[in-house]
């Protein structure tokens, strides 16, 4: 918040620069309650350094401070209370928000850099569940903000294409599939299959030993087994695009683990010539003694090459083809370990960027209090969740403003909204329980919520008959009952700061949620289109609202009606 560094640098005129502006304006609080000022600073830090009582220092430091900003300053103990002048940041506020549009709030941290997201990355031939929702609304979140913040996000899918999965799936569809039941409904008649191989298996131990014989032929090129794994693929991402474009999320890259098969011996030389690799067991690890970590499994005794050194190469690849500043991997926090793993070997190797990688894991799915789970069937569909959610929003619309011209369009955006938003309101780290109950109610902290007092700004900018810059400086109005909105407003900047310095776009969310109740306060209270001379004003202020709220869904990769 600039008013944050406008009182700090005032301080340090009035403290003769003893100390410096970053700890005077770490300093800086925003009191609980308004009554006690916009903006607090206490001086307990400074008593040992002007060897006298805080409550002193405060009261002699608030005769110091002078500036148009600050409209009252009040001294309560060792606290100096500063409010600010509510016509002069008001008005500043909303033509800076006029003028910048859905430019407000967009930051230069990322200098134009690229930055890769790792995110989503479903399995091949299992269905899209509910459990892929987290990485995919988080990741593509995080490309907004990092985008807002000045960088260049590259957006990839690291499709799961590749592993034991499929000697399985082979085997199965082998012994029960049939070509015409796959081709008419293929992820659900692939994930019957790898439900009925793990049911089976524990009665039938031999039946894993066929599975690792089949993708042992995939690894070797066998003709049937890589006609019968592209089938699989072509099939599953013909599925996953369907519902990509139902959430409107957009990738740059599909290159998955298959796309690295080649590119792992290359690792496996890099760590030779390094002198990296030792034996343990029969398999090839690198040790991570110093780290404090187990050792990173690089190579099993059989020859076959490992999660960790697909990883390692896909690391290299994207370093070398993207020359990225920061690469995110927005995956669970279950594969925590593999990651401190990965980046503390590309360190071993000699590799600075590594510092740059950042894993941003994230809470699971639940359904009753436990993870959901493809081989046992504990499955919820996603597209099935997302259409069941537009079902109940075009419901909804139909009861409430049923004359609405485009309802199919906008139920898509309201329920694919309410989905996406109750998992971006919550902190990634929380384990979200799966309800849809919860998740597609239209009142309370929710998108569909948020979406509505967007159209009902709109709605009030329809009725009127605008407003100018000139005649928003030419009010008579207070600020008073507009105060809580503007401040609010102010503080957007900073969200989108915060949001992507934690990555966690839950910060810009429960902004947006505070900035719609209390606009939605303000419209109870005050006839906004009540014609005189402060009606310009209050326009000026749903304009900006409408615009930070839009920008606010828009950086959750949601989408806003203008009407509902």
């Amino acid at each position: 918040m600039k008013y944050k560094q406008e009182l700090a640098e005032t301080l340090i005129e009035a403290l003769e620069h003893e100390i410096q502006v970053k700890d005077i304006e770490m300093l800086i609080e925003k009191p609980k309650s308004q009554l006690h000022g916009d903006l607090a600073f206490p001086c307990f830090t400074l008593a040992k350094l002007k060897r006298k009582s805080p409550n002193v220092i405060a009261q002699e430091l608030s005769e110091k401070i002078q500036s148009p900003l600050f409209e009252k300053i009040e001294v309560v103990g060792a606290y100096i209370n500063i409010f600010l002048n509510k016509k002069l940041v008001s008005e500043a506020i909303l033509a800076e928000i006029t003028k910048q549009k859905e430019q407000y709030g967009a930051l230069a941290i990322g200098n134009n850099h690229n930055v890769t997201i790792d995110m989503s990355s479903p399995n091949i031939a299992k269905p899209f569940s509910m459990g892929h929702l987290r990485s995919t609304v988080i990741g593509n979140a995080l490309a907004f903000i990092a985008e807002k913040c000045g960088y260049k996000p590259i957006r990839i899918n690291h499709i799961g294409d590749w592993g034991t999965q499929f000697g399985k799936l082979i085997t199965a569809y082998k012994l029960w599939g049939e070509a015409e039941k796959v081709k008419q409904n293929p992820i659900k008649e692939l994930l019957t299959l790898y439900i009925k191989f793990h049911e089976e298996a524990e009665s039938d131990p031999s039946l894993v030993e066929q599975g690792r014989s089949w993708f042992k032929s995939l690894e070797d090129g066998d003709e049937e087994a890589l006609s019968l794994w592209q089938w699989f693929r072509d099939e599953s991402l013909k599925e996953f695009s369907r519902i990509y474009e139902l959430m409107n999320v957009q990738f740059d890259s599909f290159a998955g683990e298959a796309f690295y098969n080649d590119k792992m011996d290359r690792v496996v030389e890099l760590l030779e010539g390094k002198q990296l690799l030792i034996e343990s067991d029969q398999a090839q690890v690198v040790e991570l003694l110093e780290e404090e970590l187990p050792p990173c499994l690089i190579k099993k005794s059989d020859g076959a090459t490992l999660y960790a050194t697909r990883d390692l190469a896909a690391a290299l690849y994207r370093k070398e083809n993207y020359e990225f500043d920061l690469s995110l991997y927005v995956v669970g926090n279950e594969q925590s370990l593999h990651f401190k793993q990965l980046i503390a070997v590309l360190e071993k190797m000699g590799y600075p960027w590594a510092k740059k990688m950042v894993h941003i894991p994230f809470g699971m799915m639940l359904k009753d209090g436990k993870k959901m789970s493809t081989r046992k069937g504990k499955v919820v569909l996603l597209e099935e969740v997302l259409n069941e959610s537009i079902e109940m929003a075009r419901n909804n619309i139909e009861e409430k403003n049923p004359n609405l011209s485009n309802k199919d369009e906008v139920a898509k955006q309201v329920g694919v909204g309410a989905v996406m938003f109750h998992d971006l309101k919550n902190f990634r780290m929380n384990d979200i329980e799966f309800s849809l109950e919860e998740m597609l109610r239209f009142e309370g902290e929710t998108g569909p919520y948020v979406q509505y007092t967007y159209a009902r700004g709109c709605s009030i900018l329809r009725k009127a008959s605008g407003y100018t810059e000139a005649s928003l400086q030419a009010s008579s109005l207070s600020w008073e009952k507009e105060w809580k909105v503007v401040m609010l407003l102010t503080e957007f900047p900073n969200a989108i700061k915060r949001s992507f310095e934690q990555f966690d776009p839950s910060q810009i969310a429960k902004y947006i949620v505070d900035l719609a109740q209390a606009f939605n306060k303000y419209y109870a209270e005050v006839k906004i289109l009540e014609e005189n001379a402060e009606q310009q004003a209050r326009l000026a202020l749903v304009s900006s609202v409408t615009i930070v709220l839009k920008e606010g869904l828009r950086l959750l990769g949601i989408e806003a009606p203008e009407e509902m």
